[in-house]
């Protein structure tokens, strides 16, 4: 009986799911997009203003990142960081920026937006800087005290930035 009730239930809320359009909410504007700081691409563009070093960056990293991603970021309760391009190869590639990432800008945006995990988006600009070049450094993608910034951080030449095509680069192969 209670089965039959559930089944109805849904079959009533799928037709009211096909109902007429409500024009609940609106589209994101310009600003709303720039706010939630999720338009950082490959060549750097859209990367804010700030800076910090790998020097500073593993003073926030001990206190904010250590306890999922362990000392110097080879892996704890969640993904290790650190890896060589070698870590690919074999049945269980692992993943970490140093092996597969093609992109420094991307291990900015994405620690930007998604951590610390308990805490997203919690991190200054500043500390972003400065987490991400530790984690480069940690790779040994960039030294402890050169300043990273919107316009270095898009020079960093990532290991595996060859292991990735665009749609433009696979349509000139065609």
């Amino acid at each position: 009986m209670l089965r039959g009730i559930l089944l109805v239930g849904l079959s009533v809320a799928a037709l009211l799911a096909q109902g007429p359009k409500y024009d609940l909410g609106r589209n994101a504007s310009d600003g709303d997009v720039a706010a939630a700081g999720i338009a950082v691409l490959p060549d750097g563009q859209g990367l804010p203003e700030g800076s910090g070093t790998a020097e500073d960056g593993a003073r926030i990293f001990e206190n904010t990142c250590r306890e999922c991603h362990g000392p110097e970021g080879k892996g704890g309760d969640q993904t290790a960081l650190v890896g060589k391009l070698t870590d690919l190869d074999g049945e269980k590639p692992k993943k970490t920026v140093g092996s597969y990432w093609p992109h420094a800008t991307t291990l900015w945006d994405y620690t930007n937006r998604a951590m610390p995990f308990d805490r997203p988006g919690s991190l200054t600009v500043d500390q972003v800087y400065a987490v991400t070049a530790y984690v480069l450094h940690l790779n040994g993608l960039w030294d402890e005290e050169t300043v990273l910034n919107a316009k270095t951080l898009p020079a960093v030449e990532m290991p595996n930035r060859e292991g990735f095509f665009s749609e433009e680069t696979a349509e000139k192969s065609r």
